[in-house]
């Protein structure tokens, strides 16, 4: 690897830091929820399920399971494919959209969503996912083929969804070449202090303490977890490995904004991020060690 790929991976990375979390703040907004339930979606994860989903058309909890990979298996056919007899994918779509605009315009104001900023913003965003590309990236692909909103705050959202989908369907593969399950990458995130908490990842993603319990053991049967749960040199090497194997399968849309570019929308989305955190956009318990 060359030093400007290095610097061009390092970058992005920086980039993606800070332009994921504006597409996340709806998921835990008051907004997506109401606009859920009106689409006849009550219960939480059957709600995430679905919005995350829907870009994919019906498909049933295999592919859910495939393409999310850290949800229980269980979990998902609780809600998939029975949310699909309740409402449709295009409604859950539209209901998103309509959640992301009224979530952003609570967190950031009229006049941060209207700026001139959010629109330069976008266009950057949207230049970069040009970068992208669809092979074996199936949650990137199908959000792909969806239209561009005309506002400028949704555009970038769409940007941001897209830059989003396309590095964590290059993350899973970077996984499964370290060979580590759904849960064994939850387990090693958390013990890094990077990844969500442990309450946060029973709260959300359908596990058991005695699922927690065996994903350690066999991480510690590994050397990648010591005898106090914590990494090990190894599990610490793995979890660095992990990110630049992510970073390396991820370069091409930064390399396309080129370095200006990139840290110009960097600036931006700085900004964005941290005024939606500010105004309580993430709960803090569900992450951290």
């Amino acid at each position: 690897m060359t030093s400007s790929s290095a610097l061009s991976e390092q970058a992005g990375r920086t980039c993606h830091n800070v332009v994921n979390p504006f597409h996340s703040t709806h998921y835990f907004a008051p907004e997506l929820s109401a606009e859920m339930a009106r689409a006849g979606i009550e219960n939480r994860s059957a709600g995430y399920f679905a919005c995350r989903g829907a870009a994919m058309g019906a498909v049933g909890p295999g592919t859910i399971t495939a393409t999310f990979y850290n949800f229980n298996h269980e979990l998902i056919t609780q809600h998939v494919p029975q949310v699909w007899t309740v409402t449709t994918p295009q409604a859950v779509l539209d209901a998103r959209l309509r959640a992301v605009d009224a979530t952003l315009r609570r967190l950031l104001g009229p006049e941060a969503v209207e700026s001139p900023e959010m629109a330069e913003a976008a266009r950057l965003a949207l230049r970069a996912t040009e970068g992208c590309t669809r092979q074996a990236r199936p949650l990137y692909a199908a959000h792909a083929d969806l239209p561009v909103p005309d506002a400028p705050h949704l555009a970038y959202w769409h940007a941001a969804t897209l830059l989003r989908e396309h590095r964590g369907d290059g993350h899973l593969l970077a996984l499964l070449d370290a060979e580590l399950d759904g849960l064994e990458a939850l387990v090693s995130h958390t013990a890094s202090g990077r990844g969500m908490s442990y309450q946060g990842i029973m709260a959300t993603r359908g596990w058991t303490e005695e699922h927690w319990g065996a994903a350690q053991e066999r991480l510690r049967t590994r050397g990648l977890l010591d005898a106090e749960s914590e990494l090990t040199e190894a599990g610490v090497q793995l979890r660095k490995d992990l990110e630049r194997t992510t970073d390396r399968l991820d370069r091409a849309p930064y390399e396309h904004l080129g370095a200006e570019g990139v840290a110009r929308l960097t600036e931006l989305a700085t900004g964005f991020t941290t005024a939606a955190m500010n105004a309580g956009a993430f709960p803090a318990a569900l992450f951290g060690k």
